[in-house]
């Protein structure tokens, strides 16, 4: 009698790698050597088991048949996706000897680095490349996608402090979720915060469309694109005027507060009801219900930071909780990214102290102008690492972009999993290890969690993980210094503050044998009221509501952790309504031309531009699409379906038209992450690379269109 014994089963822990605050915990199944399910962790107390709907399938990704599996060399012209297979030492000599001819003739600051959060691991993501640039002495990535500018405003206002425990918006029972669209971006907060709306606590979504989540709010505010800093003002104006204020909370842990009300005393409902749209009473309303339902937390999204003067909104929005007191109660306050309190060792990570004196700084909004020579840039880009990020479609005036990659005299080296709209560029294309063939931590900035991830498959082809083509490469620059030597478990010991109180009781072992771990950061979801009594972690202990001799900057992790030329422009001391460059109040002459507000958030079916190249995932998103109020389609003969050209003088993409009142007229809504390659353009076409107000911030829904029939 033959019997087939069934292959053993085994589990290993994983944690999602990808740009997305939840950092959810997973399981991994292997059978044979093969991935052959990834699950949620049902242990995890915020994450529960579930994974979104780009993750419900995550194994397909590390076997798609378009993967990269070998190093490549370009046989063809720039952009044509033409390759020819070579080894890695030919991959590795060719970029060495490039790099060294480019540094004895022009300089390090001649090469750049460029990363983002395309994988978020401490050892393997943002940061993972920092120390071998800054060794080299190549120019500085600045890195503002996404955040930073709220990162600035919030750090002048209330310090890195976590702020409200995500886990704890279940005791809240009144909710603001302000430009954030938990429902696609933040799941695992949304079921937090639907429980608590189950339960009897009022849900108030600002957002300046319909997006999945305000559909699901007791109350959606529709403010203007680039208006929620009159918003928030007018909040101020009502909490003072109408004495809801917690004054002995003010008066003992706050700075600034009559240099605020006095500010705040013309910013009356009916001013910013010109500028928002929203009525006067509905304002009142809003501030009232805010300030007399506590516990009151409101959970920032970083879509606020998405035009000029969103950072000046974000500190508006930040002193909120301060004014009536809600940091007093467990559930109350404000909730930005928790990272500020996770003990990572960017230092050590990113290793400044490498960095030659005056070297220069490019951000990687303006990659476009910097390769074009529109930067003037001292010492010109002779050649760019890209990892951990696809520029082609997250970037500002990606045309720019192309029109720079297609200089021959760029060498251009891209680690990849697939041959993405930026990689068909690359003069050297290198595979990359994806999520279980490597060993990590990854980091969040949605929760309080350590999460492990665990290398349970090697990778497929010749593909391996970012760190081990930093160390090959340093070993053939010749750098000796320890973290180039470091395997991937000694840079988790290393990067880590293990002996920081808030790690009492976890340690590499303790993550290996659970998969996560809760930082001990003053409470439990019960418990933690992390302000009640003020200390925040500010140079006076206090919320600062006026920051005197502020200046702009931008945080260390998203520059390589250098200090070097910062911004340094002064700041307005204290917080207010700056209006966006390009709406039609405040560019009439722009709008004459182009006159429609477009907003672009994240799709709900992809993870910035990962998965918008597989069949499944596109089928679920649907093709690139345009939302369009029936006023303005009717205005410009479009029916439901029709092909649109979106444009402006920065460039022009196409789409779907979906006439829907989710807009209402005068904004457009197209979402990012599409691939230029399977497209005609994508929506960064048309976005401007001009910062922001704070922190080199983007401006991605602080833009003028045209919208006609394509």
């Amino acid at each position: 009698m033959n019997q087939i014994a069934e292959a053993v089963q085994t589990t290993f822990h994983g944690g999602c790698p990808h740009d997305c605050p939840d950092t959810c915990s997973m399981v991994y199944t292997v059978q044979e050597g093969k991935l052959i399910s990834v699950k949620g962790n049902t242990e995890h107390p915020m994450t529960r088991g579930g994974l979104c709907v780009k993750l419900k399938d995550y194994e397909k990704r590390h076997y798609h048949p378009d993967r990269l599996l070998y190093p490549m060399k370009r046989t063809g012209p720039k952009g044509s996706k033409q390759f020819k297979r070579i080894s890695w030492d030919e991959a590795l000599d060719e970029i060495s000897s490039k790099w060294k001819a480019i540094i004895a003739t022009d300089g390090p600051h001649a090469i750049m680095p460029n990363s983002y959060l395309g994988n978020q691991g401490l050892v393997h993501g943002l940061n993972g490349g920092d120390a071998f640039f800054n060794r080299m002495g190549a120019t500085v990535c600045e890195r503002t996608f996404c955040g930073e500018g709220s990162c600035t405003a919030w750090l002048l206002t209330v310090g890195p402090t976590a702020g409200v425990d995500p886990e704890s918006f279940s005791h809240s029972k009144y909710i603001v979720i302000w430009a954030c669209n938990s429902v696609s971006t933040n799941l695992h907060h949304w079921h937090i915060i639907h429980e608590a709306q189950k339960r009897g606590a009022k849900v108030v979504v600002v957002d300046s469309y319909a997006s999945k989540t305000a559909k699901e709010a007791d109350w959606h505010i529709v403010p203007k694109p680039g208006t929620d800093g009159a918003l928030a003002m007018a909040m101020m104006n009502v909490i003072i005027s109408e004495g809801l204020v917690d004054q002995d909370y003010v008066d003992n842990y706050t700075v600034g507060y009559k240099e605020l009300a006095e500010r705040a005393k013309t910013r009356t409902p009916k001013w910013a009801e010109k500028i928002t749209g929203i009525a006067a009473e509905d304002i009142r309303k809003f501030a009232r219900e805010y300030a007399t339902t506590p516990p009151a937390a409101i959970r920032l999204g970083v879509a606020l930071e998405r035009n000029y003067g969103g950072s000046q909104a974000i500190r508006a929005v930040t002193c909120l909780p301060a004014l009536i007191g809600a940091w007093r109660h467990v559930g109350g306050g404000a909730l930005q990214f928790p990272v500020w309190e996770h003990p990572y060792k960017f230092d050590v990570i990113s290793r400044p102290d490498l960095i030659p004196e005056g070297t220069p700084v490019v951000n990687n909004l303006q990659l476009g102008r910097a390769l074009t020579g529109e930067l003037n840039l001292k010492t010109p880009i002779k050649s760019m690492m890209v990892w951990n990020t696809n520029p082609l479609t997250q970037a500002p005036e990606t045309d720019k972009i192309v029109k720079g990659l297609e200089n021959e005299d760029l060498f251009l080296v891209v680690a990849e999993h697939f041959i993405s709209d930026t990689a068909a560029y690359a003069d050297i294309l290198l595979p990359a290890a994806m999520g279980a063939e490597m060993e990590d931590m990854i980091l969040s900035w949605g929760h309080l969690y350590l999460t492990y991830n665990e290398k349970c498959i090697d990778p497929p082809g010749e593909a391996i993980p970012n760190n081990e083509i930093f160390r090959q490469l340093a070993k053939r620059m010749g750098y000796e210094e320890d973290n180039f030597k470091w395997n991937d478990t000694e840079c988790l010991e290393n990067y880590v503050d293990w002996s920081s109180p808030t790690c009492d009781g976890i340690d590499l072992d303790y993550l290996r044998k659970h998969g996560f771990a809760r930082l001990k950061a003053f409470g439990d979801k019960d418990t933690r009221a992390r302000h009640a009594k003020g200390e925040f972690p500010t140079p006076t202990g206090k919320c600062h509501f006026m920051a005197e001799g502020a200046k702009n900057f931008v945080a260390g992790p998203f520059r390589q952790m250098y200090e070097g030329f910062q911004p340094l422009e002064d700041l307005d001391p204290l917080p207010d309504y700056v209006a966006s460059r390009e709406t039609p109040d405040t560019n009439p002459e722009l709008a004459a031309k182009y006159p429609l507000n477009i907003i672009s958030p994240k799709s709900h079916g992809f993870l910035n531009s990962c998965y918008a190249n597989v069949a499944e995932k596109i089928k679920g998103q649907g093709e690139q699409f345009v939302l369009i109020n029936a006023l303005d389609a009717q205005a410009r003969n479009i029916k439901e379906g029709a092909v649109v050209k979106v444009f402006n003088d920065r460039g022009a993409f196409e789409g779907v038209a979906k006439i829907s009142e989710d807009v209402n007229a005068g904004i457009v809504v197209a979402t990012l992450g599409y691939w230029r390659q399977l497209n005609n353009g994508t929506v960064n076409c048309i976005s401007s690379a001009e910062f922001g107000d704070m922190g080199h911030s983007t401006t991605f829904s602080d833009n003028l269109v045209e919208v006609a029939l394509g």
